[in-house]
């Protein structure tokens, strides 16, 4: 059993300027962990597999594709692959959000 802890992982810097954390990292999936504070927002990109979103905490504003939601915590939000997605924290607290994404990618996310 392999038991980690959110604050034992270091934050690792990305084309985003964002605290994401890398949780897991398998064959079959990837798990991270993005900090959004007040005002942050994460470039739109395209990612190559499919990703899962789970709001732990906040609202934020999800793009995907030309659709466009406010979600809060305890939201599960589906980004099918290739589809460029991004993430605005427009609120004035923190949102977190678990990232899954299956399977592991094999090429670059493209940055848009």
């Amino acid at each position: 059993m392999k038991v980690l802890q959110l604050r034992d992982v270091v934050s690792k810097p990305n084309h985003h300027g964002v605290d994401a954390r890398s949780l897991s990292d398998r064959e079959n999936a990837q798990v991270a962990h993005i900090t959004l504070q007040p005002g942050q927002s994460l470039k739109k990109h395209i990612t190559p597999v499919d990703v899962v979103f789970y709001v732990l905490e906040g609202q934020g504003v999800v793009e995907i594709g030309e659709e466009k939601a406010v979600v809060e915590a305890d939201t599960l939000i589906e980004s099918p692959a290739k589809i460029a997605h991004r993430w605005i924290n427009e609120s004035q607290g923190t949102l977190r959000i678990l990232v899954i994404k299956t399977p592991r990618p094999k090429e670059a996310t493209k940055m848009l």
